[in-house]
């Protein structure tokens, strides 16, 4: 009776599965706790039956029909096949699996951050280089500048006259043929801008709010629990350090999921209590007054920077060497004040490492966005009303010496603060021991580079590629760092929140303070008289109402310009439109949910 109950129950299971469709499919098999073997015996059945069904309906169907869906199987099942060889050609999957098993989530969260921004700045250079660069090749003209090498560190000089720099494209609709198509290089400009924050804004959006419904509101669904000890263990693993490996990813998934549990509460007397306070109180009036300091004499000294470089610039190297000073001193105090920022952590002696790490970011992110903002506000408001002849590209180029000199100093402080803090914790005092990798310092960098990069785009179009670059060499340092250096975090915590806290960073107040700062320059800025592709207008902007003027004259792009009048420049529009948004993302989510029961259900089946 039980081995018929059985049967019956996975007939069942079958037939269920095949009504579905190919997503759903897909994700049910996926979360059965069975091993890989049983669930491509699972899956044969269904297709099975799904082609038994297909025959029985097939008299029933003309012949085209079924050569239509023949193909759709045949591509469908192509595609199942090109996911499957893709997930095994991720980027540094092995590398992250290893330091998952060795350091556990919250160092691993860092590094997946890291991939996830790199992504991110190769998708932005495409764009960019596709829609903007690659126009601006047909049209360039020679460069009479010499180069001598100092540029690669001062972005001026022989770079000034390339597709680097804002200052270099053309305002010229280019058409290398007469009577030719023509490519309108203000509109490409304008737009390919302003459609990649909107796509990054639905990225980000997206992303949050996944990784917050994963972790925040149903977590149960995605940790596993008891499932992760009885039924992950996939039983085709035979190769030794696959098994080992495999072994210790689980090891340690177990160890942060008990220490949530066993998290031990303390008893302290109203004594002890007052100390904390205080100790909290001083730590955070020592930060805040830190982080006013070097506010401070970052703008002053930006001040004195422009008044040198506006008086002396005749492209020779002292006075491009000059330009040095500001983002020297920059990530001189981006890099050392975090330091003293986690020292300040460890002598308020938090209960978990994950109140001190949080803390330890929210100081950081104060640090950071503080001098971002008065950087922003020396160029948009100091910069901008300069003698300079194109202040865009001296903003290009000011950007440009900050993203160079924050990958330096990424680089040395995981000399200074990991291998020689290594070497000093293993000979001099070897009470100190390994040091542990400081995951809000480090994060907080990323975030702050990236911030840059937003920034960054509109003055100089290929800064993403830069970035995409020192990101790879970053994760490449930090993961040998990581492993010849660091030790794992003393206490095992679970961090499964971590991640969706570094996307909401990323949003809020990074990427809406970017939207904010490239607003002001698109809509209230007048660009440089005598460079650039908005030369000569009032703003940048004004380029989009010259060109609806232009189409409101051709009959056949009267839609274009219904569009502009009643949907881009209408309030009502986009508020309508949000509440579509957000009445759609609670259907969506409910769906989803809805799946989610049916899911279950059929999981239970099996289990009984």
């Amino acid at each position: 009776i039980w081995i018929f109950h059985g049967f019956y129950a996975e007939e069942k299971l079958v037939g269920n599965l095949a009504s579905m469709s190919t997503s759903e499919r897909i994700k049910a098999i996926q979360k059965m706790p069975e091993t890989m073997k049983k669930k491509r015996e699972i899956r044969n059945k269904v297709l099975k039956e799904i082609t038994k069904k297909s025959r029985h309906h097939s008299t029933q169907r003309p012949c085209c029909t079924q050569c239509l869906q023949g193909t759709v199987v045949s591509f469908r099942r192509f595609g199942n096949s090109l996911s499957e060889y893709f997930h095994l050609l991720q980027l540094w999957h092995k590398t992250l699996k290893i330091i998952g098993a060795e350091f556990g989530t919250s160092v691993l969260s860092y590094f997946i951050f890291l991939k996830w921004l790199l992504t991110f700045n190769i998708f932005s250079f495409l764009i960019n280089f596709s829609f903007i660069t690659i126009p601006q090749f047909v049209a360039a003209e020679p460069n009479n500048l010499s180069f001598t090498g100092v540029e690669l560190f001062t972005g001026a000089g022989y770079f000034q006259q390339t597709v680097l720099y804002y200052g270099f494209y053309t305002n010229a609709t280019i058409s290398k043929i007469e009577n030719g198509p023509s490519y309108n290089m203000q509109l490409a400009y304008i737009f390919t801008i302003g459609i990649y924050f909107v796509i990054c804004f639905l990225i980000l959006l997206f992303s949050m709010a996944k990784s917050f419904r994963r972790n925040f509101i149903n977590p149960q669904t995605y940790s596993g629990n008891a499932s992760k000890l009885l039924c992950t263990w996939d039983f085709n693993v035979t190769n030794e350090k696959a098994v080992m490996l495999k072994q210790k990813n689980l090891s340690t998934q177990i160890k942060e999921d008990l220490s949530e549990v066993n998290r031990e509460v303390l008893n302290l007397t109203v004594t002890e209590r007052v100390v904390r306070i205080v100790i909290h109180l001083v730590s955070w009036l020592a930060s805040l007054g830190t982080a006013i300091a070097a506010c401070a004499g970052v703008y002053f000294l930006s001040i004195n920077n422009l008044k040198l470089f506006v008086k002396g610039h005749k492209n020779d190297l002292e006075s491009q060497a000059a330009m040095l000073v500001l983002p020297i001193v920059t990530s001189l105090l981006n890099t050392f004040i975090p330091f003293f920022y986690s020292w300040l952590g460890h002598l308020e002696s938090f209960q978990t490492p994950g109140h001190q790490i949080y803390v330890t970011i929210t100081r950081n992110i104060v640090l950071k966005i503080s001098i971002v903002g008065i950087l922003c506000y020396y160029w948009l408001n100091i910069v901008a009303a300069s003698e300079s002849q194109c202040w865009e590209t001296l903003v290009g180029q000011d950007i440009y010496r900050l993203v160079l000199v924050d990958f330096m100093f990424c680089l040395l402080g995981s000399f200074f603060g990991e291998f020689l803090r290594r070497i000093i914790g293993t000979t001099v005092c070897v009470s100190l021991g390994l040091p542990e990798f400081d995951i809000g310092r480090n994060v907080l960098d990323l975030i702050y580079a990236q911030t840059l990069t937003w920034i960054g785009i509109l003055f100089s179009p290929l800064l993403p590629g830069i970035q995409m670059i020192s990101f790879s060499i970053v994760f490449c340092v930090k993961k040998v760092s990581l492993m010849m250096n660091c030790q794992p975090p003393r206490k095992v915590w679970r961090t499964a929140q971590m991640t969706t806290s570094f996307m909401f960073l990323l949003f809020f107040p990074s990427f809406l303070g970017v939207l904010s700062v490239i607003g002001v320059t698109v809509w209230r800025l007048k660009p440089s008289a005598e460079c650039g592709p908005f030369r000569g207008l009032s703003s940048m902007y004004a380029a989009v109402p010259e060109w609806i003027k232009i189409l409101e004259n051709y009959t056949a792009s009267k839609w274009v310009v219904w569009i502009y009048h009643n949907l881009i420049t209408s309030e009502l529009f986009f508020f309508i439109l949000s509440i579509s948004v957000l009445i759609i993302t609670y259907l969506y989510w409910q769906i989803i949910e809805g799946r989610k029961t049916v899911t279950k259900l059929l999981l239970k089946q099996i289990i009984n």
